[in-house]
């Protein structure tokens, strides 16, 4: 019988036999691998804080620490020289300097401010710096948006007119990118609005598009020193957990306004969100593995239940092989160490 004869059962073997020649060695796993993670992916979440004297661990976020600017400047080089292409900064006001509309996010002298001009002196053009824009760490609320007296609701239309006054301080301060958070509606058109009238139209637009109302934002609140007051939450703002299609009507929209990147949050566990919009869209896609996906893998790692480099690598991966062009993660510095500059 001829070994080509397709009635040759020998022949329902072949392709099983294949995909086993195929993972025999590392190097035939590298040369066929079909997703491929690398430091040009990753950009690292940095914190700097008002007032400190020294960095200050986050206990829930084990490596993790608020900088003063000094030391941020400091991180900022040494994750530039891994070969990490981009850094998103977060700042903490002190705790007096908080008021009701969040007015140290857009002061040319704020934490955040001061944060990105001290970074853009210490490594230059090297890294795209990348700006949060939001309120919730400068309002005496934690919310995202002014809180309307009355209604105790947040004022969408109200919170416009500071996101603006908040990217053009941050364009002036440095950041090449202004990243909108708060899930307002219109907030990318706002700001593009506002850039551009100030001849800012080269600063770039990553919009928080499609942002879950997750549970797994826990440790970054304890990082930014943001407590909800009364108890209250984000779900009137911020994307249903349960809601797939919902994603792409925001990520349109973002885009329909000005936005020239996109991004999905959190990450690994919205993994099919990703996929629908890299599919649907041009434009470079963003995922952002959040602080209780960090957190998680750290503290099973802590009790030896899992190899914790090993997983956040898999996971990572998982989020690149999604379809994220771009991606943000606590891990940035330790997987840049891995996959090398």
């Amino acid at each position: 019988m001829s070994p080509i004869d397709p009635s040759n059962p020998a022949l329902s073997a072949f392709p099983a036999r294949r995909l086993r020649r195929l993972r025999r060695t590392p190097a035939l796993r590298r040369l066929v691998a079909e997703t491929r993670l690398s430091v040009d992916d990753l950009v690292a979440p940095l914190f700097v804080a008002d007032g400190l004297l020294e960095p200050h661990p986050i206990a829930s976020l084990p490596g993790v620490v608020q900088h003063t600017v000094d030391t941020l400047a400091t991180e900022a080089k040494r994750l530039c020289g891994l070969g990490v292409p981009g850094l998103i900064l977060f700042g903490l006001p002190r705790p007096e300097d908080k008021d009701a509309i969040g007015s140290q996010a857009f002061d040319p002298d704020g934490i955040v401010q001061r944060g990105l001009a001290a970074v853009r002196e210490a490594v230059g053009d090297a890294v795209v710096l990348i700006a949060d824009c939001c309120l919730d760490e400068f309002t005496d609320h934690g919310h995202c948006g002014i809180v309307d007296p009355v209604t105790g609701e947040v004022d969408n239309d109200a919170t416009l007119p500071l996101y603006a006054q908040t990217a053009l301080s941050q364009a002036a301060a440095g950041a090449d990118v202004i990243a909108p958070s708060g899930m307002m509606d219109g907030q990318v058109a706002a700001i593009r609005a506002a850039l551009d009238g100030d001849d800012r139209d080269e600063t770039a637009i990553l919009a928080y598009a499609a942002k879950y109302a997750s549970a797994l934002y826990g440790p970054f609140r304890e990082a930014v020193d943001v407590t909800i007051a009364g108890g209250g939450d984000r779900r009137g703002y911020q994307q249903d957990p349960r809601n797939r299609r919902e994603a792409m009507a925001e990520v349109s929209l973002d885009i329909a306004e000005g936005a020239d990147m996109v991004m999905v949050k959190p990450a690994l566990t919205y993994l099919d969100v990703i996929a629908d919009v890299r599919a649907a869209v041009d434009v470079p896609v963003g995922a952002y593995h959040v602080s209780g996906e960090y957190a998680l893998i750290q503290a099973a790692a802590e009790r030896g239940w899992i190899d914790g480099p090993a997983v956040a690598l898999e996971q990572i991966t998982a989020v690149k092989r999604a379809g994220a062009d771009i991606i943000l993660t606590y891990f940035a510095g330790d997987l840049a160490e891995v996959l090398g500059g």
